[in-house]
């Protein structure tokens, strides 16, 4: 059996390592937070720096939803767009709103969407027009669509659509990405444009004023425990200032 390494803090085991570059990295929290149009913080979830945001992105969109269930859409950046998470935001009658995403393909390959899925036969049709057929559905949920290699190794696009020594090609459709393409469509309505537009106006500025002006760049407590303490006292301070300075000017 395989053993795993495990990079853990002996100062603070709660800490995730967290690769903030090639040649940098730290151990460190990573802090997920839901805000309102107005700027007003509503949830916040903190987990390990080794944590991916997507992952904490359920606890935090439940947390917010229970609190606050009139909640009919929510605003993510790329890093959000996974089949789980608009599967989970749809089931919950919430809209994601979520931007573009560039599909990660290698230079000079041919991208995924030049792959055309026909629903009616459950196959991809490539840019030459040969067909990959379905083979089997992995263990994480994606369905893997297979080219014939005897047809392929003939194409005069080989070396743009795979690098695979048996000149097959591959390509994965996870079982929820009707939710993404769904998503995707509704990026283009004038609702989530404009919904959009706000968030660098709104969470943006959150963690700007967090971490400018309420010395969170860094943590001050060790475990998760306090640091999630140190945070909401942070956020709750944020939202008494922002009333302070609401009532403040209905009276001037």
């Amino acid at each position: 059996m395989k053993e795993k390494s495990i990079n853990k803090s002996p100062i603070d085991p709660d800490a995730g390592l967290f690769y903030k570059s090639e040649h940098e990295r730290m151990f460190c929290y990573n802090m997920n937070t839901a805000c309102d149009r107005n700027g007003f913080v509503l949830g916040v979830h903190v987990s390990a720096g080794n944590v991916h945001d997507s992952v904490n992105f359920v606890p935090i969109f439940d947390q917010v939803k229970s609190r606050f269930p009139e909640m009919k859409a929510v605003v993510a950046d790329a890093g959000y767009i996974t089949p789980h998470i608009t599967k989970h935001c749809f089931e919950n009658q919430v809209t994601p709103v979520l931007p573009y995403k560039r599909p990660m393909t290698g230079k000079g390959f041919f991208r995924k969407n030049e792959y055309v899925y026909d629903e009616h036969f459950d196959e991809y049709i490539c840019p030459n027009e040969k067909i990959l057929s379905y083979a089997r559905t992995d263990r994480d949920g994606y369905r893997l669509y297979m080219s014939k290699p005897y047809i392929c190794k003939d194409c005069p696009d080989l070396s743009r659509c795979t690098k695979s020594s048996n000149h097959r090609k591959v390509v994965t459709r996870h079982i929820w990405s009707n939710y993404v393409e769904e998503a995707n469509h509704l990026r283009h309505t004038s609702y989530n444009k404009e919904l959009y537009s706000l968030r660098s106006q709104t969470i943006e500025r959150v963690f700007a004023d967090f971490k400018e002006k309420h010395g969170m760049r860094y943590t001050h407590y060790r475990g998760k425990s306090k640091v999630c303490d140190e945070a909401m006292l942070a956020f709750a301070c944020m939202n008494m200032k922002k009333i302070a300075n609401w009532k403040w000017k209905k009276v001037a």
